[in-house]
């Protein structure tokens, strides 16, 4: 009995999303209550992070507020989508691979820079406008990703920083967006919080929507993931040839933080550090991951064990900022919120476990709404 269990906890996230609900053109709708959530614990994280967003539950909406249906720019929490984008177009060959080097596309990089791939752009440790070499440092840039997003484009065959058309034809069509499309002119996700929730949704269900795989299974094994080591040391010092690509800058410099090592990979942020038993919020499961823009201000979080995609936005604040392991952090209280609003997932499969499938209550209830 308790090896079944274990089995199934383990296998949890696959079978909640593979045979879950998916929107179509519009969000299939469920009370909090109907899936077992608490609407005072979610009334408490919209109280905390304000601004617009929704909450999606087993592939329902089952909470929003504000201007849920309005367009917003992501900023950094816009970063994942480009690292999205990067799959695609290994997928259809345009890129060999993540380990490809960007030097192939054109660019004229200096000497000590000629060894650096698009890994080393989506994990920051680029070294583009620092003192060493790609993939020794770490350095939370947004100069290389302005040189990721131009790549990107140029991959894509558009000009500039420009992911618009290939975003839209790869993510916001088929993914049904409600309310625009993906990218605008400079590479940033302009997306309202309803939408941007069904890329989170997508992530979570490693690349299948509604049955098709959109993208292999493998990239989302591969790569969503921490891929940063966690001894990775911060970059300390820069290079007296600054920007001399002239990509410009995604909006901040080229050393903005210490943390990430561990914890970074492909744009993501991740609970579980890739090489310690730390976790980036304690009160979150170990599974939880997010897309995240300017500290916190906005943020798409993942948690799959709990079948649960929230995309909230708040120009004046929103979900608060984090250090690796803290409880105390705005970040970890907000999570501990929106957690505490769940129901247990061993709860669930235990009656699995004892006959009732887990996922027999989503399918044999129709929805009320539609939003």
């Amino acid at each position: 009995m308790l090896a079944g269990v274990a089995v199934l906890l383990q296998s949890w996230p696959n079978r909640l999303l593979a045979d879950g609900v998916f929107p179509g053109t519009t969000w299939a709708t469920k009370t909090p209550e109907d899936l077992g959530m608490n609407s005072a614990g979610l009334a408490a994280f919209k109280n905390r992070v304000g601004g617009s967003g929704v909450v999606i539950k087993d592939g329902y909406l089952v909470y929003s507020w504000g201007a849920y249906t309005q367009s917003h720019d992501w900023f950094s929490a816009s970063k994942p989508v480009v690292s999205t984008m990067l799959f695609f177009a290994i997928n259809e060959g345009k890129v060999a691979g993540v380990d490809s080097r960007i030097a192939d596309w054109g660019w004229a990089l200096k000497p000590n820079d000629q060894t650096m791939t698009f890994r080393h752009l989506a994990d920051m440790t680029s070294g583009y406008m620092r003192s060493e070499n790609p993939g020794q440092k770490w350095a939370y840039n947004d100069y290389a990703i302005n040189l990721y997003i131009r790549t990107m484009a140029k991959v894509f065959g558009v000009s500039g920083t420009n992911l618009s058309s290939p975003g839209k034809s790869r993510l916001a069509t088929p993914l049904h967006f409600q309310d625009g499309g993906v990218f605008n002119s400079a590479g940033r996700v302009i997306a309202s919080p309803r939408d941007f929730a069904r890329i989170g949704l997508f992530w979570m269900n490693k690349g299948n929507w509604n049955g098709t795989q959109l993208l292999p299974t493998s990239f989302f094994d591969n790569y969503m993931k921490a891929d940063v080591p966690a001894n990775t040391a911060r970059t300390s010092g820069t290079d007296p040839n600054g920007d001399y690509l002239n990509v410009g800058s995604y909006g901040g410099g080229s050393d903005q933080a210490s943390i990430g090592p561990g914890v970074y990979g492909f744009n993501w942020w991740f609970n579980k550090n890739k090489d310690t038993s730390t976790l980036t919020w304690p009160a979150a499961p170990a599974d939880t991951f997010q897309a995240n823009g300017r500290w916190g201000t906005e943020a798409v979080t993942m948690f799959p064990s709990l079948g649960m995609v929230v995309a909230a936005y708040n120009e004046n604040g929103g979900w608060g900022s984090f250090t690796t392991g803290s409880a105390g952090s705005g970040m970890n209280q907000s999570l501990k919120l929106l957690v505490d609003a769940c129901p247990e997932p061993a709860s669930l499969a235990l009656l699995a476990v004892a006959g009732l499938p887990l996922l027999a209550r989503r399918r044999n209830r129709t929805p009320t709404t539609r939003r």
